[in-house]
């Protein structure tokens, strides 16, 4: 914001001051995402020290949409008429709610554990969707949840959203849809307000489209296709917040992931008995895909944890560390009251039994190589360890390996850029 009106490039040096000495990998990382974006660009004049400049229609955009003018509609148009069926934030609530459930209910029934979770199932677009982000497949008539799927499942409520949008975005050349239409419009949603009706007449015919799948999926409120003014929910207005608001709001719905107050709900002993104080069927159905559930009872249900129900939850693709994130996030507060939260014999057992099928872990990345000096090598080498994409290097053979390659790459651009300018 500080460049948005200033004539003159920002000096690096400049920038510098800003950062704080311990804060590198972060300066790094945003610099080098700016950059990808094409929000700003580095600018070098002879004799004059390297400084940044934010790219002409970036820049003139931002201006616009923060001051109000053109024809944008950049945060909606809101209704200058009341509606005629008032409608408050908690019905917005409830409708989001029943829609966001009745997609984890769709994925919940077909984990194959035998539970069947009642309420309102997935309409026929979104159940389209999870097949197109292959969160569910199609075996003939039936429907599996992948391994994909079971990840999904063990997100937070807005990190769900998120997926699901970005599936959505991606299928869009399959609706006829313009991506940058359907992108422009879900940063819209993030930035309007919660309770606020908004006009459709100013709304192009993509997003139109948009807002009947997006009313499938719980993140908007239209009364009908042909009504001209629609609510967003508190899916929409949080999809742009901070990671603290999302946990704040996603907490009021009562998904697999959430207890209803908040609170953890689970205890689990020494033996690897385990006893759940809920009675949501979608939270019982996710510990049921790695905990042998032996008895129900109206408000808690007991069972224990095995070698083979875990080895099943690792064969349909959920890690030891997400098994036991979610046992220490949910977690009974008299659990909490123990250091370690989680008994450690139960923790490293739960560790050894996916240890016992995996001999080799394979990780996605880039190799660099072939330097030709030792101290050529060094600098990227170490740029890499602190931004903390490094995996795995070899100084005698000049060798190393990252799982990101795009900030490395940059990084040895601009030493090759100074080192000809220093020629």
């Amino acid at each position: 914001m500080a460049m948005l009106y200033n004539s003159h490039p920002l000096l690096i040096t400049d920038l510098e001051a800003w950062v704080r000495p311990d804060s590198r990998r972060e300066r790094d990382h945003a610099v080098s995402l700016l950059d990808r974006l094409h929000i700003f660009t580095t600018t070098s004049e002879p004799g004059q020290p390297r400084a940044y400049t934010l790219t002409n229609p970036f820049a003139a955009s931002l201006r616009l949409a923060l001051t109000g003018g053109g024809n944008h509609h950049s945060f909606g148009v809101p209704c200058n008429t009341p509606d005629k069926h008032s409608i408050d934030i908690d019905f917005l609530d409830a409708f989001a709610r029943t829609q966001w459930e009745g997609i984890l209910h769709y994925m919940v029934g077909t984990t194959g554990t035998g539970l069947q979770v009642s309420g309102k199932g997935a309409t026929p677009s979104a159940k389209t969707l999870l097949q197109n982000g292959k969160l569910v497949g199609k075996h003939g008539s039936k429907a599996e949840i992948t391994k994909k799927g079971f990840s999904f499942l063990l997100q937070e409520v807005n990190a769900q959203v998120w997926a699901l949008l970005v599936i959505y975005l991606e299928t869009a050349d399959n609706l006829n849809m313009d991506p940058v239409e359907v992108l422009s419009f879900l940063f819209m949603l993030g930035s309007l307000e919660l309770g606020q009706d908004y006009s459709t007449r100013t709304l192009t015919s993509t997003q139109t489209q948009m807002l009947d799948d997006l009313s499938d999926y719980g993140i908007v409120y239209r009364r009908s296709q042909s009504s001209t003014r629609f609510y967003p929910t508190r899916l929409a207005t949080t999809l742009t917040s901070d990671a603290g608001a999302l946990r704040s709001v996603s907490a009021g719905f009562d998904s697999a992931l959430r207890s209803g107050d908040g609170k953890g709900f689970i205890v689990i002993e020494t033996n690897y008995r385990i006893y759940a104080y809920t009675s949501s069927p979608l939270q019982i159905a996710v510990l049921a895909l790695f905990t042998r559930l032996s008895t129900r009872y109206p408000n808690m249900v007991s069972g224990r944890i095995s070698r083979e129900s875990i080895r099943r939850a690792i064969g349909t693709g959920i890690t030891s560390d997400q098994i036991i994130t979610y046992l220490t996030t949910h977690a009974h507060p008299q659990m909490r009251k123990n250091t370690p939260i989680l008994p450690p014999t139960v923790v490293d057992q739960i560790r050894l039994w996916q240890i016992e099928g995996e001999r080799m872990k394979s990780t996605v990345g880039l190799l660099f190589k072939d330097f030709a000096t030792l101290e050529e090598y060094m600098a990227p080498c170490q740029y890499a360890e602190e931004i903390g994409v490094l995996v795995w290097k070899n100084e005698s053979k000049r060798m190393f390996f990252v799982t990101r390659h795009e900030q490395v790459a940059s990084f040895l651009k601009r030493n090759s850029k100074e080192a000809r300018k220093g020629a």
